[in-house]
């Protein structure tokens, strides 16, 4: 298995804005933002947009990468016209299960980013059932900060990422207080934790 290197935290895609009726699978994945990432305080900014409904879910199918690709761009051009939009969650189901498949895509797209005038602009989040960072053992609990009920991207605006940081005491602690975490955590526990939202979610 290929390992991943982390961060701080088209017509393929069903699009459901922020408050809007959500898929169940962007449904789920709205209830691992509150009740796993802003629950353990894996991302210290998430909670703000959370309440303040300025994140996008999209579930995009990712069978086929040109399409899906498409749908990437799409969500950049629509953080150009939207402000109120914060962060854009991409849901990439199906396809890309496998996380070797995700990490080829994943370079796909952050290089398109580029190509496409974005760099600066927009990064790239990674979050996959089967994250594994660089040098980690597979089973270690550290690897659920970037663990997702599905394959996503985490479209993100560099000037709020910015902003954030700055705003934020000692922002470099913040993935070591994450691995700890996650580690008392244990990994049991961590994989229930997305069973269940999957679960939830094919039961809607």
């Amino acid at each position: 298995m290929r390992h991943g290197s982390g961060i701080l935290a088209g017509p393929f895609a069903v699009e459901f804005t922020m408050s809007a009726t959500l898929t169940p699978a962007c449904a789920a994945t709205r209830e691992w933002v509150e009740g796993f990432v802003v629950a353990h305080n894996v991302c210290p900014f998430a909670r703000r947009e959370l309440v303040s409904d300025t994140i996008r879910f999209v579930e995009v199918t990712a069978g086929e990468w040109e399409p899906a690709l498409e749908a990437l761009i799409d969500e950049c051009r629509r953080l150009d016209e939207t402000p109120k939009i914060e962060t854009t969650l991409m849901v990439l189901r199906p396809g890309l299960e496998d996380f070797d498949d995700y990490l080829d895509f994943l370079a796909v797209a952050e290089a398109l980013l580029i190509e496409q005038g974005y760099e600066g602009i927009y990064q790239l989040a990674s979050f996959h059932p089967d994250y594994c960072f660089d040098g980690a053992e597979e089973n270690d609990p550290a690897n659920f900060t970037n663990r997702s009920p599905w394959p996503m991207l985490h479209l993100l605006r560099e000037a709020g990422l910015e902003r954030a940081l700055a705003s934020y005491p000692d922002p470099e602690a913040i993935p070591e207080r994450n691995i700890e975490r996650m580690r008392q955590l244990g990994s049991e526990a961590l994989a229930n934790e997305l069973l269940n939202l999957r679960a939830a979610a094919d039961k809607r």
